[in-house]
């Protein structure tokens, strides 16, 4: 039986995003209806959501469909296009990462939602890592005291480059794209704008067209931010390190909500989103050392923030303006690179 009151969800695309980051919390909140998606394999969407409006492209769903939101997780390249459709059909968009391949495409979709007094958010999941929120945390409680010091890793270790859209070479594809929105997502959340950048954005696998490294280095009048990818880290992943005037957090390996969403544990599942023991990150003192619980991880908060804002009861999750930002130091560093300077952001 259906819910009137649902609000009607379509979804662009029916690849690893979709499956894995948004139809499980779609799914599992009453507040959504999944009514529509596009995809070339009808037979695959007609398995997994039986009685669901399944569309052979996105242009033809963003005409035809009668859902208030579309979801839009198709390639990078297509963001801006697809986005700029849905809101000028006013529709509601939660546009996967990264918002747009220029901040002045970023910019104008920001603008066009104003216009259309339509919603428009960026699926940054991970501001709900566990060990993310878990940094917030620390910094809520002055754990550290002042910080001077924050390094973000997300490594991989993936050593043949792959044939597929990510790995070819074009604006808007790479490792600094794709985890790069994520690293400066939540560095500028916690710190703000910088006021310079210096940028490494390499290619360093064999046969690597896109980029594979980016360490780049967010310059504040009171402390340094690191962030830092690549796809030929074997080792542990450090994924924080903060260093402050009263103590320093050291966090190894990866939030586990995306490895337990591709083995189909569901947020409702208890376990979902808990970190195991063994992977707590360490809290130092000058006389002593403790380990530090991880927050459960929430992506499922997005989507229910979204449906609070939806209906006038909250902001949107991720604030678009906060993302244009985010563009603009991606290609800040990625000019960094080519000059080989420090660049003042303006």
């Amino acid at each position: 039986m259906q819910n009137q009151t649902a609000i009607k969800i379509a979804v662009i695309g029916f690849g690893n995003s979709a499956k894995t980051f948004h139809l499980p919390f779609i799914r599992n909140n009453d507040a959504f209806e999944l009514v529509a998606v596009s995809s070339s394999k009808e037979a695959e969407v007609a398995k997994a959501c039986p009685n669901i409006k399944c569309y052979p492209d996105a242009e033809t769903l963003i005409h035809q469909t009668q859902a208030q939101v579309v979801v839009i997780t198709a390639p990078n390249h297509v963001h801006f296009s697809l986005a700029k459709l849905a809101l000028e059909h006013n529709k509601h968009v939660i546009l996967e990462k990264p918002m747009a391949n220029t901040s002045a495409e970023a910019q104008q979709l920001v603008d066009i939602a104003k216009t259309q007094n339509r919603l428009l958010t960026i699926y940054q999941n991970r501001r709900w890592d566990g060990d993310f929120l878990t940094v917030k945390k620390l910094l809520a409680e002055n754990k550290l005291g002042e910080v001077k010091y924050f390094e973000s890793h997300f490594d991989r270790f993936r050593p043949v480059v792959e044939t597929r859209w990510r790995e070819e070479a074009g604006i808007g594809n790479g490792i600094w794209y794709d985890l790069g929105a994520h690293l400066i997502d939540q560095a500028l959340h916690l710190f703000g704008q910088p006021t310079a950048v210096t940028g490494r954005v390499l290619a360093a696998r064999d046969h690597a067209k896109a980029a594979d490294y980016c360490h780049v280095q967010l310059h504040y009048s009171t402390h340094e931010v690191v962030v830092h990818a690549s796809a030929l880290s074997a080792a542990p992943n450090q994924r924080f390190r903060l260093d402050g005037t009263q103590g320093s957090y050291i966090k190894y390996g990866l939030d586990p909500q995306e490895n337990q969403l591709k083995a189909n544990m569901t947020p409702a599942d208890e376990a979902y989103g808990v970190e195991s023991q063994a992977d707590f990150g360490t809290l130092y003192t000058a006389d002593s050392q403790k380990s530090v619980v991880t927050q459960n991880g929430r992506y499922q908060d997005f989507y229910s923030h979204m449906a609070q804002a939806i209906k006038g009861e909250a902001k949107v999750p991720v604030a678009a303006e906060d993302i244009v930002n985010v563009i603009k130091v991606i290609e800040l560093a990625n000019e960094s690179q080519t000059s080989g300077k420090t660049l003042k952001l303006t």
